[in-house]
């Protein structure tokens, strides 16, 4: 078993919510992805942050591809490892 994870970068809170609810119809992600606000460096207002949903993937049975073209439809992308 492995303990693969996927983080995709979506350019505000309601970008990364509507794909936290996706991804399991989509995907098939049974474990709820955790969201993360992660402020740009030197940004101090709080609109300014982008934000993660981490996917834990332990069975490394998600394709990082398709994860990326679904983070796209959202303008975001998949962080390489």
């Amino acid at each position: 078993m492995s303990d693969a994870r996927h983080v995709l970068v979506l350019p505000d809170r309601d970008a990364a919510e509507e794909v936290a609810l996706e991804l399991a119809g989509r995907f098939g992600v049974a474990e709820e992805p955790h969201l993360v606000r992660d402020a740009l460096a030197g940004e101090d207002d709080a609109e300014d942050a982008q934000w993660l949903v981490v996917v834990e993937d332990p069975q490394a049975r998600l394709d990082p591809m398709a994860l990326d073209e679904f983070a796209a439809e959202y303008e975001g992308w998949l962080e390489s490892p």
